[in-house]
């Protein structure tokens, strides 16, 4: 029995191997593209630290997409989905006398044909595959004899694809340094430049630097050497410096060991990578290497403080070598998320009934450390080099679109953190008179209602306000129109639209803060002559609040019903801005969030909106005719049309 240990993680005596070691963000994505920003990044040129190779390897777009579409392999550069797959080390499929290349062609097929496999499964639109070196056993001619012939199905297709030396590769050579090798003769630099998206060769060969295009942006994959000379981590450090905007994926064949838990370390070599390179390029956010098992990953803070995801994968003690295991990065900017998961297509590829019984167990592993998600927040993360863009505010007349009754916005009140004064009013940007007035219960404090700078990206004006209370009876401030304003008559018996920005905080408690409104209506709906099994004659006739999931209700008494139409929104997660929009088009009401339409809305038809002509409140909730809850947290722009309106019309738009 041979027992793990990082310096024997090959199976042979390795003493060289530690020593020196929505319609929200679719709006959002309009905006950028129409700044020209997505996607912006340095081209060629930007990346142009080329070794002696590295002037053959100029690239144009439509040299790479010509060899795309010899095969089948062309991924989608805009979609916010895409799979980035690993493959770490196969050296004992490439062992002198003992070849098998099966395997890895099983992987590189699955690839070619865009991640699917017999059962169903795969990965959407493929980017990229990186070997983590120990391509071979004994980094022998007739072992590459063997390699290159498989590779040449990824060249052929015009895969985009990156290989870096293992150890074995280069027979325990010292770095990055050591000149020819059968190694470097098969995988030259003028072979990589024929690969989408290659960028740069170290003058030594043995790194190289790709960039590929995803999610509309570019990001970077450096494939470095198992040990870097100081010549290395020059030019490494310069392909980061000379693309300052741009993620980087950094591979290698070691970096960090794990432990039968799973916790990875970073080994002596790992810690110099760290040190050298890693810590102080906050553009690097995951790294991956081979060599070691069982495989692991850990989060390290860098220099920014910033985490980095760092992963060992590796799976040749396991049966057949491995079986050219894979490993696919699936990002999914949507949802912030990476999903893992490894498997061999080589076995999947084989009926199930027809698969050995070790085979069967190897089909797809499912532990902490092959399976897993990571919650990346990428937008924050890569902030710190590569700010999104702040969609500008807009004039308040483009907001006023045709039967604009009521619109009010709060940047251009006080400073940021000062309290709206007594009897503070705000305009309706209308010009119609349905302005807003600061209302008070008795010790309201003057911080009770206050102005911010915060607000939704996609919000025309850039502020909001602040309200802040959490007793009951509450203790705070609120806005409610004019007696005189015409909104406190309208009736809307045409249909309407009512467009709402608002975050609830972190601090927010349903116990204490539930059942509060965006925007509701004084006057309840006993007194307007409601009745029936869903009225509740001490409600307001009409209300937007805020559940205790907390959701959103829409709650309304219609001129046609006796009773209440309510639209129900989901369980939204705090401190985030959303934005709220109800439309009626003179028959049903339809709530939606981020533009997107929720499910529980009434098919019962509702006409117009009961009024008993009395203000309506923001921030205020009124029940059995008395103030009952006032909300806590933020309202952004406020807008009531006398239309139904499309989604393409919304603010968030």
């Amino acid at each position: 029995m041979h027992e793990f240990h990082p310096s024997d993680a090959c199976a042979c005596p390795c003493t060289a191997d530690r020593d020196g070691h929505g319609t929200a963000a679719a709006s959002r994505r309009r905006f950028l593209r129409g700044a020209g920003l997505l996607g912006a990044g340095v081209g060629a040129a930007g990346l142009g630290v080329f070794g002696a190779s590295g002037s053959a390897a100029a690239d144009t777009p439509e040299r790479r997409r010509d060899r795309t579409r010899r095969g089948g392999w062309e991924p989608d550069p805009d979609s916010r989905q895409f799979t980035f797959v690993v493959m770490p080390d196969t050296q004992y499929l490439f062992d002198e006398d003992r070849i098998h290349p099966a395997p890895l062609e099983a992987s590189f097929r699955y690839v070619l044909d865009g991640g699917t496999n017999r059962e169903g499964g795969g990965d959407d639109n493929i980017v990229f595959l990186a070997h983590l070196g120990d391509v071979t056993e004994h980094g022998l001619p007739t072992e590459y004899a063997a390699v290159t012939k498989s590779f040449a199905l990824l060249d052929d297709a015009g895969v985009a694809y990156g290989v870096l030396a293992g150890n074995h590769d280069v027979r325990y050579s010292t770095d990055d340094q050591r000149g020819s090798t059968p190694y470097l003769e098969t995988f030259t630099p003028a072979r990589a430049a024929r690969t989408p998206g290659y960028r740069a060769s170290s003058p030594d060969g043995y790194n190289t630097c790709h960039v590929f295009k995803a999610a509309a942006r570019e990001w970077m994959v450096l494939s470095l050497d198992w040990r870097l000379s100081d010549a290395g981590f020059a030019w490494a450090n310069r392909m980061i410096a000379a693309n300052p905007k741009l993620p980087v994926i950094l591979t290698t064949h070691e970096m960090a060991y794990a432990d039968d838990s799973g916790k990875a370390t970073l080994s002596d070599y790992g810690n110099r990578l760290w040190d050298k390179l890693v810590s102080g390029n906050d553009q690097v956010f995951l790294t991956v290497n081979g060599h070691f098992w069982p495989p692991g990953r850990t989060v390290l803070k860098n220099k920014a403080g910033h985490d980095v995801h760092v992963h060992i994968t590796n799976y040749q003690d396991r049966y057949y070598g491995g079986a050219a295991m894979i490993r696919s990065y699936r990002f999914d900017l949507d949802r912030n998320t990476i999903d893992v998961s490894t498997f061999s297509p080589w076995i999947l590829e084989t009926a199930a009934e027809e698969r050995n019984a070790l085979a069967a167990q190897e089909a797809e592993l499912t532990s902490d450390v092959d399976r897993f998600s990571i919650p990346i927040d990428f937008a924050r993360r890569f902030d710190g080099f590569a700010p999104v863009p702040r969609r500008p505010a807009r004039p308040a007349s483009d907001l006023l679109v045709r039967d604009t009754l009521a619109y009010w916005r709060f940047d251009d009140g006080g400073k940021a953190g000062t309290g709206l004064p007594d009897r503070q009013v705000v305009r309706d940007l209308t010009g119609q008179g349905n302005d807003l007035v600061r209302q008070a219960t008795p010790g309201a404090p003057g911080t009770a209602l206050t102005w911010s700078s915060d607000h939704h990206p996609d919000q025309p004006g850039h502020g909001s306000l602040l309200f802040d209370s959490r007793d009951k009876p509450p203790v705070g401030a609120y806005l409610q129109t004019v007696p005189t304003a015409p909104v406190n008559r309208e009736t809307f018996e045409r249909g309407y639209t009512v467009e709402a920005f608002f975050k609830l905080p972190a601090d927010w408690i349903p116990g204490q803060n539930a059942w509060s409104a965006l925007l509701s209506r004084w006057g309840m709906s006993g007194e307007a002559g409601k009745s029936g099994d869903s009225t509740d004659p001490q409600e307001p006739v009409v209300t937007l609040s805020v559940s205790d999931a907390p959701a959103l209700q829409w709650c309304v008494y219609p001129l046609n019903q006796t009773g209440a139409s309510t639209c129900w929104g989901h369980q939204l997660p705090l401190d985030h801005w959303w934005h709220v929009a109800v439309v009626n088009d003179g028959r049903l009401n339809r709530m939606y969030v981020d533009g997107c339409e929720v499910a529980r809305n009434p098919s019962t038809p509702a006409v117009g909106l009961t009024t008993l002509g009395r203000p309506w409140m923001l921030g205020g909730y009124e029940y059995a005719g008395v103030l009952d809850k006032i909300l806590h947290g933020w309202i952004g722009d406020v807008r009531i049309v006398k239309r139904a309106l499309s989604t393409e019309e919304f603010m968030i738009s």
